[in-house]
């Protein structure tokens, strides 16, 4: 069993390393630009929501309150009317990139805590490289890349999107996972 105490500098550098990669994967590579698309009348919908004081959170519509509502039939008439769908409203404003930036390194710290904590409780000192690559790299990976897998299922955002976003998870699970193996005591 090796300590958390032990393990704080591939933790660190770890965060490091994904976030220098996922800088990289966004300004040099750019696959990820084309995943949003412009709404055919975007001003006049801005208007529609401002005009509507619809607050920052997430909905829904048509909104269900209950399971129970899905068989009415007016709910049923909506869902076939269209449209159907979700909606994140964020505060006004720019978005702050400082802020935003130092919350993903945050979630990487936690990334790297927690793939510490399995493999401290499971693999030893002077365990191999391969072998801490292959727990960091699978616990890590799962952190990094699961949850999108769950969006594209319930959220029904696109799949080509989601599987965009698993394959950085699985670049960062392998940064992370090299960074243990190499720094292992």
């Amino acid at each position: 069993m090796v300590s958390l105490s032990a393990l704080w500098l591939p933790i660190v550098l770890a965060a490091v390393a994904v976030f220098v990669v996922s800088s990289i994967i966004h300004m040099v590579f750019k696959y990820h630009n084309k995943e949003y698309r412009k709404l055919p009348n975007e001003d006049g919908l801005m208007e529609a929501i401002h005009a509507e004081n619809v607050t920052p959170g997430f909905y829904s519509f048509p909104h269900l309150a209950s399971a129970k509502d899905m068989g009415s039939e007016e709910m049923q008439a909506k869902f076939k009317r269209g449209p159907v769908g979700v909606m994140n409203i964020q505060p006004n404003g720019p978005p702050s990139m400082g802020k935003l930036l130092g919350m993903w390194f945050a979630y990487s710290l936690l990334v790297g805590f927690f793939a510490a904590y399995l493999a401290g409780r499971t693999l030893g000192p002077g365990t191999s490289y391969l072998t801490v690559f292959r727990v960091v790299g699978a616990s890590s990976f799962m952190a990094y890349s699961f949850a999108h897998l769950s969006d594209a299922i319930w959220k029904q955002k696109p799949w080509s999107m989601s599987l965009k976003h698993v394959f950085d998870g699985l670049i960062y699970g392998l940064v992370t996972a090299g960074v243990f193996g190499w720094l292992w005591p």
